[in-house]
């Protein structure tokens, strides 16, 4: 077996080319600065606290279909994306266009996720963590304590008119991002994230979209007719507490609150089963501040599959690993390399 020296790749979200997770009400956004006032074009907290609600409904609730270009670390990748709404039913399906084929198909709150080359399908609920055309995660309540919001005027994304807007780190542990949301409906047609000084670290965009225009459901579950002959894993996912796990988080980092904790496999779908069947399981921990996120990884430390500690950037996301006595810990998120050496530091096995 290859070593490995980073959580398996459907544990994490690789791009943002991902998920439209639940809408985040825009009163959860409450306790922001009262008006904002420089020249330029800045509006009222609340009109830009209703954008965001917009954006987030917009991803949910919304018909489309359109291709997503991903843009980070001189990668680049498309993604064909098509979302169906109607009352409580929600069906979302993204076709990998570079690369491996791979379809992942979401019913509600079920996701497959079918390579049709290696005849596998993964079966699994869906993560909590939004991503493009969705913004909010869990914890949005307190962006406005840590983010400036602005409007910056109109521009045209995609063919259609979008209202542009940036949202300005106020500490130095997290990056700065702009938006351009569709005029009219809503709908988030790019997203990128800048750095320190400004720079574009990752990007998100529509290169095409259309909005509304109603297609049959059954298109999107095609690739769930086909699969017979395949090996269909499904992922035993449990909900676990940190602290019950042996493991504290000593420091809080400043904005950042703990979203999730669970207890999963550890072994992609794609490589076959042990000979002893042995089932591996990693903890994973999620912390957001209501836009980015920091995932924390821990499995069992095994010197074939964890050669050495190391520190790797690609774009906006950055990734820690090392070992942590007789555990192998990994941290990765889009957030500045600091603020990830926080985490590492913070981390404590509490209990042998």
């Amino acid at each position: 077996m290859a070593p490995s020296i980073s959580p398996p790749f459907w544990l994490v979200r690789g791009s943002r080319i991902a998920w439209m997770w639940s809408a985040l009400l825009a009163s959860q956004l409450a306790c922001a600065q009262s008006a904002l006032n420089s020249g330029d074009a800045l509006v009222e907290q609340r009109e830009t606290r209703a954008w965001l609600g917009r954006i987030q409904e917009a991803a949910n609730k919304r018909t489309y279909q359109g291709t997503v270009i991903f843009s980070s670390g001189g990668t680049v990748a498309s993604s064909r994306i098509s979302h169906f709404y109607e009352g409580r039913k929600q069906l979302e399906r993204i076709d990998a266009l570079d690369g491996q084929a791979r379809h992942v198909v979401r019913q509600n709150d079920q996701v497959h996720t079918i390579w049709p080359k290696r005849r596998v399908a993964m079966v699994e609920p869906r993560d909590q963590m939004s991503s493009f055309p969705a913004l909010l995660h869990p914890g949005g309540e307190s962006i406005p304590n840590f983010y400036e919001l602005k409007a910056a005027g109109l521009e045209r994304v995609a063919g259609r008119e979008s209202q542009m807007l940036t949202l300005r780190a106020k500490d130095a542990y997290r990056y700065g991002y702009r938006l351009w949301a569709d005029k009219s409906t809503g709908l988030l047609l790019r997203v990128e994230v800048l750095g320190g000084s400004g720079q574009v670290l990752e990007s998100s965009s529509f290169s095409d979209v259309s909005i509304g225009v109603p297609f049959p459901s059954d298109q999107l579950l095609q690739p769930l007719k086909k699969l017979e002959g395949f090996r269909v894993a499904h992922s035993a996912v449990a909900l676990v507490k940190l602290e019950s796990e042996g493991w504290v988080l000593n420091a809080k980092v400043p904005g950042f609150q703990q979203v999730s904790s669970i207890r999963r496999p550890t072994d992609s779908p794609l490589r076959e089963a042990t000979p002893s069947g042995d089932a591996l399981t990693t903890l994973q921990v999620t912390y957001s501040d209501g836009l980015t996120y920091v995932t924390v990884f821990i499995e069992p430390y095994r010197a074939d599959r964890h050669p050495h500690a190391m520190q790797t950037a690609i774009g906006a996301t950055q990734t820690l690993m090392r070992r942590h006595g007789e555990w192998w810990v990994t941290f990765m998120g889009d957030v500045p390399a600091p603020t990830l050496r926080m985490f590492a530091d913070a981390l404590q096995r509490s209990k042998p």
